[in-house]
């Protein structure tokens, strides 16, 4: 006998709206909503697919070990947000709000350590390891207007496709990161290797889950990048290296068209400005921010 056909008037339908109520008195607007919400989906999918006792358990089971493989350099349920595509989801709903600004992605797992404060033209490349990139770009508003002393958080993999997190005996802390503010234009400078492509990580229950599903865990080459400025909308987003395996099959689904980097060769003027040889490798980006939003009026802030 399945829940439709029990004839307990204690139905499945009963305890949904039992719940709710039980929440009617939450004096916070938005949390009510929220749980309201949360409540009456949770109980549909349940009455959707009738679990039994045992795969309720296991969904419990997991849940916990989700949360035990968390630590303070490890972030396993962001990684079960993206690879469930609810992190995307989030920032595709979030972006409406920001017609003009460069596209957000997510912000993945591996954003749980402080990136050093480092000067413009430095390095984040701590080991020399391979051919050095140049990343330029500049921060502006969507009228075009230039940003000036925004902060640019970036942070990547090597050219092996590991983060320091992931080596700590073979990477120092902080490499592949760095912290920089733009100067009065707006602009920002550094020095890196190119990102590979890599899989995230598989040693717990979300690359069960993957394992169990058929998915591969694959990530294309890329560099995050949070950008801030007062009365703007903070940005966090990526640049995709272009030639990169796994575009069109991000594991996280991250990947957006307008995201895929410019990568191409220095030019005569940027070999001069930069001091490299010309023809050497360069990452082009623009970060375009949009203004804040008041919280009561609605009126945008920081439109310059």
């Amino acid at each position: 006998m399945t829940m439709q056909d029990s004839g307990n008037s204690f139905s499945p339908q009963v305890l949904t709206e039992t719940v709710m109520q039980s929440f009617a008195g939450t004096s916070d607007s938005r949390l009510k909503e929220i749980i309201s919400s949360l409540v009456r989906h949770l109980h549909g999918f349940v009455r959707e697919i009738e679990p039994t006792l045992v795969e309720w358990q296991e969904g419990i089971d997991f849940l916990t070990e989700v949360g035990q493989k968390c630590n303070a350099v490890r972030q396993e349920f962001v990684l079960l947000s993206d690879v469930l595509g609810i992190s995307m989801l989030v920032e595709t709903i979030n972006d409406l709000d920001s017609p003009g600004a460069t596209d957000s992605t997510v912000l993945g797992p591996f954003h749980m350590t402080e990136s050093p404060v480092r000067k413009l033209g430095e390095s984040i490349d701590m080991l020399g390891s391979g051919t050095p990139l140049l990343v330029t770009g500049s921060v502006r508003a969507v009228t075009g207007t230039p940003i000036p002393y925004a902060t640019v958080d970036v942070w990547q993999c090597n050219e092996q496709g590991f983060y320091d997190v992931q080596q700590p005996d073979l990477q120092p802390a902080g490499n592949g990161r760095g912290l920089f503010t733009a100067d009065r234009q707006g602009r920002f400078w550094f020095f890196t290797v190119t990102p590979s492509h890599y899989p995230i990580p598989t040693d717990g229950p979300v690359g069960k889950l993957l394992s169990a599903t058929n998915r591969h865990p694959f990530r294309p080459g890329h560099i995050h990048l949070i950008a801030h400025a007062g009365g703007f909308r903070e940005l966090t987003t990526h640049v995709f290296v272009p030639d990169s395996p796994y575009l069109d099959s991000d594991a996280v689904f991250a990947v957006k068209e307008s995201l895929v980097g410019e990568f191409a060769r220095a030019t005569d003027e940027e070999a001069s400005q930069f001091e490299v040889e010309i023809e050497s490798p360069v990452a082009r980006v623009q970060l375009v921010l949009s203004p804040e939003y008041e919280n009561d009026s609605g009126t945008r802030i920081g439109a310059v």
